[in-house]
């Protein structure tokens, strides 16, 4: 039978939008695992893959096989329920992302549409299921999420002139008027009339003329640049007028004129410390900015972008896709729990030890972030029924399963089969020394709170 701990070695992607040579996280992680991959200081290196994605495999260290082969010819890695539920395949991807400039304005398809979209457009969308993911920050990260709360885009649209030229006087001033009459009223009939004003406008942003758009995009940069932390009226409070004119210049000098200059406008900006974390659902616009995170997703490569990218785009998919809900960002933000299948030894400097849940209301996945501080700092986790894949991100220490006790140390990853109780320990560290790792992991049948 398989040893149900088996170390990965993991493939790095390539992007414009990721961070170069030595200062990329995921370049670094990749490069820890024995490869032929060597880290090029002149080349971005933007994410790298853990799982069973045939787009990027994972690959046991010792074998070469790559991991799909390894759990569908052993199903009991994953669990029978999981096998069966999800094809003998691993129902999530794990990644790193390590962001230098701005990644697309994107959604990804619901599983209906997702069918829908592979089976017209394989090349462009490859999958035929539903990609909802969850951000972890490994750094500070910044990033567009979801829509304002509208009354934020009604400022914007009555102060900010090039963005109300490109959306159009009429189409700005029905928002306005739209937004205020709704404004306390929580009624269906308001909601939907508010959605549909939504993507009328930003569906008027989108739709426009690259003409059009150029001739707003160099107004807008002149007025960012010119008005300082005046611009856009000082802003709104969840987004000041000095970081909206400081991301309008950086967005324009990264990707010249483009639409993702006025979708800002519309989404909510987010900053995140180490250990916050967002969920998108399937159909939530966003785009990522900038840091290094943990990103877990249903197994899925599909993207429809609409802006800040060289790739391909697909503007009428994204604006009918969308549901249009708006929302502060902190209704997006995920709130860990202490992870409640856990014993941490306590001895030796380890009180500030930590193991957080991050659960989100899908299926596929669930996220552990564990945290030991000290000398002889130890977690010991009770066996789940769904494979996991962990991270080592910051470190070192050891993994054991059963009699089998590897070494663990910074980028390392390895795959953790079902049913297997698992210990984390410090190795050699002082009192301020941190071993940081991330556990994706799956069970069909709930083991709390839906983990």
């Amino acid at each position: 039978m398989q040893v149900p701990l088996i170390r990965l070695q993991c493939g790095v992607n390539s992007y414009d939008w990721g961070k170069k040579g030595q200062a990329s996280a995921a370049a670094k992680f990749g490069a820890a695992t024995p490869s032929d991959f060597t880290i090029q200081d002149d080349k971005p290196y933007a994410e790298l893959w853990m799982g069973t994605h045939p787009s990027n495999p994972s690959k046991d260290v010792q074998t070469g096989r790559t991991l799909l082969d390894l759990v569908q010819d052993n199903v009991s890695l994953l669990a029978p329920s999981v096998a069966a539920r999800y094809s003998k395949k691993l129902p999530f991807l794990l990644k790193v992302l390590s962001i230098n400039k701005a990644l697309s304005i994107q959604a990804h398809p619901n599983k209906t549409l997702a069918e829908q979209l592979h089976a017209r457009d394989p090349k462009n969308y490859p999958d035929d299921n539903h990609k909802p993911e969850m951000a972890i920050a490994i750094t500070d990260f910044e990033g567009l999420c979801g829509f304002r709360p509208l009354d934020e885009i009604a400022h914007f649209l009555s102060n900010i002139p090039a963005l109300r030229q490109l959306v159009t006087d009429p189409i700005a001033q029905e928002f306005i008027d739209t937004v205020q009459r709704a404004h306390d009223d929580s009624s269906e009939a308001a909601t939907a009339a508010n959605k549909k004003v939504l993507q009328k406008a930003f569906a008027a942003v989108m739709s426009s003329s690259p003409e059009a758009m150029a001739a707003a995009a160099a107004a807008l940069v002149a007025a960012a640049r010119a008005e300082g932390t005046s611009f856009a009226a000082g802003g709104v409070p969840a987004t000041s007028g000095a970081v909206l004119a400081e991301l309008v210049t950086r967005l324009h000098g990264e990707f010249g004129a483009d639409y993702g200059l006025f979708v800002l406008f519309f989404l909510n900006y987010v900053t995140l410390a180490a250990g916050e974390a967002l969920f998108l659902r399937a159909d939530d616009i966003h785009a990522y900015l900038s840091g290094d995170i943990v990103e877990c997703m249903a197994s899925s490569d599909n993207v429809v972008r609409a802006g800040l990218t060289p790739k391909f785009k697909d503007v009428d998919t994204l604006v009918s896709m969308l549901t249009y809900n708006y929302a502060p960002i902190d209704e997006q933000k995920m709130h860990p729990a202490d992870y409640p299948y856990v014993t941490l030894n306590r001895a030796a400097y380890s009180s500030s030890s930590v193991s957080l849940l991050y659960d989100p209301p899908i299926d596929e996945f669930s996220v552990v972030r564990t945290m030991l501080r000290g000398d002889a700092a130890k977690a010991t986790f009770d066996p789940l029924d769904g494979p996991s894949i962990i991270i080592a991100t910051k470190g070192k220490g050891k993994i054991s399963v059963g009699p089998t006790v590897m070494e663990f140390e910074e980028g390392w990853v390895y795959f953790v089969g079902a049913t297997a109780e698992v210990v984390l320990e410090t190795e050699g560290a002082d009192e301020e020394d941190e071993f940081i790792t991330f556990r994706a992991f799956c069970e069909v049948e709930d083991h709390s709170n839906g983990a």
